[in-house]
């Protein structure tokens, strides 16, 4: 029997997916800026081998990148209440994203470091710079402008794995793609939807993270 085609029924609740989608770029806007925050000083940390920092954060990156996102996710939402530290979905997702995000730009960020030139290194520290200043205005914006399109596929990464937060009824998109299919029982037609928004999303917050690095960044490494 051929299957008949109904996208109205997924339409019906059209609210249930903006409040998703909302909510999904909602964990990818406070996941970014925490995590880039996160992965710059551990960049630092580990290129400028800052003791202990630099031990503490090797630890850190080779554990996250070692394990999958949603054990991670697990481990903080089921296992940091088992030691007496409330949490609830959301702070849950939004822990797991950014350390999950910090991890994967602190080693992003620092080939970025380890690539601005010695030359540009030593003339700033003979116009007696400090090393935060040398940092802020030599090594940062230059190191920044090289990796910024692999954070920005990096950020849209963890925004597409922020669907499996669904599995702690954190009310993301795929938690109303879920809501949707078990109400309307039309899979196909609710996924197929889910996708494209996906889809459109990863593209609309790369382009606005390129945007951004243009304005932000590209200016101040010049």
């Amino acid at each position: 029997m051929a299957y008949a085609f109904d996208f109205s029924s997924v339409l019906e609740y059209r609210e249930a997916l903006l409040a998703g989608t909302v909510k999904t770029l909602g964990l990818t806007a406070v996941g970014a800026v925490c995590g880039l925050a996160i992965g710059i000083f551990g960049a630092v940390s580990r290129a400028w081998r800052l003791a202990p920092f630099d031990r503490i954060f090797t630890v850190y990156v080779e554990l996250i990148r070692n394990t999958p996102f949603l054990v991670q996710l697990f481990f903080i939402f089921f296992g940091l209440p088992s030691l007496g530290v409330q949490i609830n979905e959301w702070q849950a997702a939004i822990l797991a994203m950014v350390v999950n995000l910090g991890a994967y730009s602190t080693e992003i960020i620092r080939a970025g470091i380890e690539a601005t030139p010695r030359g540009q290194i030593e003339a700033a520290q003979s116009l007696a710079m400090s090393r935060a200043q040398l940092f802020r205005h030599v090594v940062l914006p230059p190191a920044l402008l090289k990796v910024w399109p692999s954070l920005c596929s990096q950020v849209v990464i963890v925004m597409l794995g922020s669907s499996v937060c669904s599995q702690i009824a954190a009310e993301e998109l795929t938690f109303a793609a879920n809501f949707i299919q078990s109400r309307n029982f039309r899979a196909f037609e609710t996924y197929f939807i889910v996708t494209g928004i996906y889809f459109l999303l990863a593209i609309a917050v790369r382009q606005a993270m390129i945007q951004a690095g243009q304005r932000l960044i590209a200016r101040r490494a010049r």
